[in-house]
């Protein structure tokens, strides 16, 4: 076991956050198939830990699990890139507005730490870049001191970053990202100043022009004008 897994409390978590990281960051395209054992090599661990960690995994909707160890990543899906769009356009406004309300001076020197330095994502995001947009989002999240919201809203992310990264694929402009970065700093104002109309309109605008509604459009496009049935 290498160094790094032993600061995990067991080898399928640190199987698990190694496997989710490949997948998030693109190393392991949608729908890539998953040798196990030259996966579990490369990682430093044996298949067990690894077999555990992909059945994790698959609960989350990263990882498809077939008969004979076969597995593979996830491919995107257009009907889950739009029922993703169709829930954060809901419960993300709703998280704002009730941070706008509720927010404590930690929450607000939280949300003041991770909206220093966010950029808006280019178009072949890092890990440390996708991170740095989880932190904002997440501390806005801990804001509502909702925690049922809080934990689906969590529990959407990773899925969510994939749709981030297909829908980055599309060049945005030094203008359009200059909007988003302006629409975080905006976003701050309002909860800090106690608005909930203003922060949960702002987060609406947010989500339905994110890299996400993007690859939504993207994934649907080819199907346009088809029946879903």
């Amino acid at each position: 076991m290498t160094a790094s897994a032993r600061l995990y409390a067991t080898k399928s978590d640190f199987a698990y956050r190694e496997v989710r990281d490949l997948i998030l960051s693109g190393e392991l395209e949608p729908g890539a198939v998953i040798n196990q054992e030259l996966l579990a090599r490369r990682i430093g661990i044996s298949t067990t830990p690894l077999r555990e960690a992909l059945r994790r995994l698959k609960e989350q909707g990263l990882v498809e699990l077939g008969a004979h160890r076969d597995a593979r990543v996830t491919p995107l899906d257009a009907e889950e890139a739009r029922d993703l769009l169709e829930v954060r356009r809901s419960l993300d406004p709703l998280a704002a507005s009730l941070a706008a309300q509720r927010r404590t001076r930690e929450d607000t020197a939280e949300m003041r730490a991770g909206l220093h330095g966010l950029r808006a994502l280019p178009s072949n995001p890092t890990m440390e870049q996708l991170i740095a947009h989880r932190r904002f989002h997440e501390a806005v999240y801990r804001a509502s001191h909702n925690a049922r919201l809080v934990e689906m809203l969590d529990g959407l992310w990773d899925t969510a970053d994939r749709y981030r990264r297909h829908g980055a694929q599309v060049e945005r402009s030094a203008e359009e990202r200059a909007v988003k970065d302006r629409e975080h700093e905006l976003l701050f104002e309002a909860i800090v100043e106690g608005d909930a109309e203003t922060a949960a309109e702002i987060m609406r605008t947010h989500i339905e022009t994110s890299l996400g509604a993007k690859s939504a459009w993207r994934l649907a496009k080819p199907h346009a004008g088809t029946d879903r049935s």
